[in-house]
């Protein structure tokens, strides 16, 4: 053996030491909320999956997180903090701390940051959504062949193209079944307050809705559907299963354990790269609830088989002919929306009334 090649076995058993040292000692993974783990919705189910993901590694891997931190500056030095106490990788889970994750992204370039549902990506930041408008499909078809009053009510948060995404799938995929359908959408500009969600639903209810579907993040609308009466609903971000079988009849569910479980895997690999990831109900990231006894026989059949072709690629949610609200055409006959104008939605499908608030 060489001199060359002894330099060489050496260099190489250094760097397998030294990965080996890496992995064995512990990270710390960050989580920053935009609403309490109790919400029952969304960040809870954030929750769930970062309890999950530091059972899954049993030990390697230590999690903190901040619960109600605002859209806001607020964010920005949530975040910095995080990042000052030594976290590894920070999963930063609302739209609006896009701004604000890659202002700390530049300021700590050796942390691996992941923000849920943005687009702004840079070489220590990744993205990561789920379809959720796949799961409104389904929720769009139950409530137009269950709907008495034709009159659908929905509990919108914030004007964002992830928002009117769902808007759009629920209404196109109701109106397939039902002509008559009308819907009527209340926009709340917050994600999580339960008193703002509750007074929603019932001002829908008080206006004929026998149907509330929701994009916010608490149980309030279920809790004030189950004081009307014959009224549906629909868990949002989680199962919310507490309700059924009436009034919620089914649900998305967000899974992120396995998202959360593979990328702190690859920072303990040192395989982490910056990437975008968008999930729908084929991936497991976007689960639908159990549709209950209290939806007809035949219309559950109907929405399992619509998940089906969801989750198979056979159908997409959003499949043309469809014309955008002012009468434009937008989609021919079969042909399927690209994921950029999706991911930009700014516009209302044909038939809906409302106008999109700036």
């Amino acid at each position: 053996m060489n001199r060359r090649t002894l330099l060489t076995s050496a260099a190489l058993a250094l760097a397998l030491a030294t990965t080996a040292f890496a992995q064995d000692e512990e990270i710390t993974a960050g989580f920053i909320y935009i609403g309490p783990p109790g919400d029952g919705g969304w960040t809870y189910e954030h929750d769930q999956a970062r309890q999950k993901m530091e059972a899954h590694f049993d030990g390697k891997v230590k999690t903190i997180y901040q619960e109600n931190v605002p859209e806001s500056a607020d964010a920005e030095r949530a975040i910095t903090q995080m990042a000052l106490t030594g976290a590894d990788i920070i999963f930063t889970t609302s739209f609006g701390y896009m701004d604000p994750t890659i202002a700390v992204a530049q300021k700590f370039p050796d942390v691996k940051f992941e923000h849920a549902t943005g687009y702004k990506r840079a070489d220590n930041v990744s993205t990561y959504s789920a379809r959720f408008y796949e799961g409104r499909a389904v929720q769009g078809h139950i409530a137009g062949k269950m709907t008495k009053t034709n009159k659908i009510g929905y509990i919108a948060s914030v004007p964002i193209p992830e928002v009117i995404r769902g808007i759009n799938s629920a209404y196109i995929h109701a109106k397939k079944v039902n002509p008559d359908v009308e819907f009527s959408v209340i926009w709340l500009y917050t994600w999580f307050d339960p008193a703002k969600e509750a007074d929603a639903a019932r001002a829908l209810i008080e206006n004929g809705a026998d149907v509330v579907l929701q994009h916010t993040d608490s149980t309030a609308p279920q809790a004030a559907a189950q004081e009307a009466g014959n009224v549906i609903t629909f868990g949002q971000a989680s199962d919310m299963a507490e309700y059924a079988p009436m009034p919620r009849v089914s649900s998305i569910i967000d899974d992120w354990a396995p998202y959360y479980i593979a990328r702190v895997q690859a920072v303990l690999d040192g395989t982490w790269e910056s990437t975008d990831t968008w999930d729908g109900i084929g991936a497991g990231m976007v689960g639908i609830g159990e549709i209950t006894d209290a939806v007809p026989a035949d219309v559950k059949a109907e929405a399992l088989a619509l998940k089906e072709a969801l989750a198979s690629g056979e159908y997409h949610a959003f499949t043309g002919p469809l014309k955008k609200q002012d009468g434009s055409d937008w989609l021919a006959e079969g042909e399927v929306a690209d994921d950029g104008t999706l991911a930009g939605m700014d516009f209302y499908v044909e038939g809906l009334t409302a106008e999109i608030p700036n």
